[in-house]
């Protein structure tokens, strides 16, 4: 039986696939909401956040150019560290993401029921997930070439967006420019850094990238800098058309924007833009939760039989059904409170663990500074401090119950093995 995927993902596909998890809500919703914290100024709370996840970026990419495994920092952790750490960061990774799976697949039914009216959503979402599903059961080259033109959709909306923005742009629409000072742009760092989390699904990826050490570092840096780079644009333009005010105002800032264009029209590009990033980042979802269910399964810490590989797709199969079944109970039954809560504190552990793993490699492994591993720690350190108590505790109860069950699971197999 294999127990390894087919690496048939190139550096195309593989800065595609890091495009498609980071452009999502991020950009078409969050930016309203850091407007509405820090006025104008949340522009230079989205610089904040580029350079905070650039240093986790860079840990992560040296972690999956030297372990091209799936998994991630579930993976890093058990080999620098020690396995708690890697269970720690996998089930949290498990957790939230099975949990937003079905939250993204009802946004993007959301978005396309605004496009074409009178579309029901539940339906909608429910069949986005079936197919997104069936194009991953068919193996991963396919569901690559199907992220890059949703992603290029995506891109060309936010391109066209601006082109079409720069002639109204306003810079009085910037005043005032940081209204709650520094404090404001802070926390608005703080929730901008979660626009740009999703390149770490290539670390999930690196057991089906092509010449990983090479492909795997360049993949992640270009797609943060491309996003970073398209972010700021869209930012800038949004709030020098609409004002501060105005985004925080609407629960499409963006959207909201490019109806005050000479050319009204393009809120409708905008719109198609929101709708496919919204299908993309699904799609990677799917993808990286598919991978940690079949890395967690191959060292015993989820039932091991979930890390069964298709003879002939060479794809997680049981993984990828799993993950559907969990999107699909979301999507019908709502999500699970606690989990949605935690969803800051998950992230943040996980790239905790992810820079303790890089500042643990081998010097020879190493292909960055030892400080940027230091930075990224500490930064994840400084935003977790902007978080509530309970969302803390929420996480840390979130956790011992996913060792309880790792501790069952485990006791199963030896019973299983007697």
């Amino acid at each position: 039986m294999k127990t390894s995927l087919k690496r048939d993902l190139n550096l195309l596909a593989a800065v595609a696939v890091g495009l498609g998890a980071i452009i999502g809500a991020g950009i078409f919703v969050v930016t309203g909401v850091a407007a509405g914290i820090a006025g104008a100024s949340f522009l230079i709370g989205l610089l904040i956040a580029g350079v905070v996840a650039t240093f986790n970026a860079l840990s992560s990419a040296q972690l999956a150019a030297t372990y091209p495994q799936s998994g991630g920092t579930y993976e890093y952790g058990h080999q620098v560290l020690k396995p708690a750490f890697g269970f720690a960061a996998g089930w949290m990774f498990l957790a939230s993401k099975l949990v937003a799976g079905g939250t993204v697949a009802l946004g993007f039914a959301h978005y396309l029921s605004a496009l074409i009216p009178g579309l029901p959503e539940r339906p909608v979402a429910i069949a986005a997930v079936l197919l997104l599903t069936l194009v991953n059961y068919f193996g991963i080259q396919k569901t690559g070439l199907l992220n890059t033109a949703i992603v290029s959709v995506s891109v060309l909306s936010l391109l066209t967006f601006v082109i079409a923005g720069i002639p109204s742009i306003n810079l009085r629409n910037l005043q005032p420019f940081a209204p709650a000072g520094w404090a404001g742009i802070l926390r608005a760092a703080a929730l901008l850094f979660f626009a740009y989390t999703g390149y770490a699904r290539l670390a999930t990826l690196g057991e089906e990238v092509r010449e990983p050490r090479k492909t795997i570092p360049r993949a992640i840096i270009l797609a943060l800098v491309i996003a970073a780079a398209l972010y700021a644009a869209v930012a800038f333009v949004a709030v020098a058309n609409l004002g501060a005010t105005g985004m925080a105002a609407s629960p499409s800032p963006i959207e909201a924007s490019a109806k005050a264009f000479n050319w009204p029209q393009v809120s409708k590009v905008v719109a198609i833009g929101a709708t496919t990033a919204m299908l993309g980042v699904l799609l990677s979802q799917i993808l990286g939760i598919s991978r940690m269910i079949f890395a967690m399964a191959r060292r015993g810490d989820v039932p091991s039989a979930l890390a069964h590989v298709h003879p002939v797709h060479a794809v997680p199969d049981r993984g990828i059904f799993l993950t559907a079944a969990a999107m699909l109970l979301v999507i019908l039954f709502g999500t699970l409170e606690l989990i949605v809560a935690t969803a800051a504190f998950t992230i943040l552990l996980y790239y905790s663990i992810a820079n303790l793993a890089a500042f643990r490699m081998r010097p020879e492994d190493r292909l960055y500074p030892r400080w940027i591993p230091v930075l990224g720690f500490i930064s994840c350190l400084v935003l977790a401090a902007t978080l509530e108590l309970k969302v803390i505790l929420s996480g840390l109860g979130l956790l011992a119950l996913g060792f309880l069950l790792r501790w069952l699971f485990h006791r199963m197999a030896r019973t299983a093995q007697n």
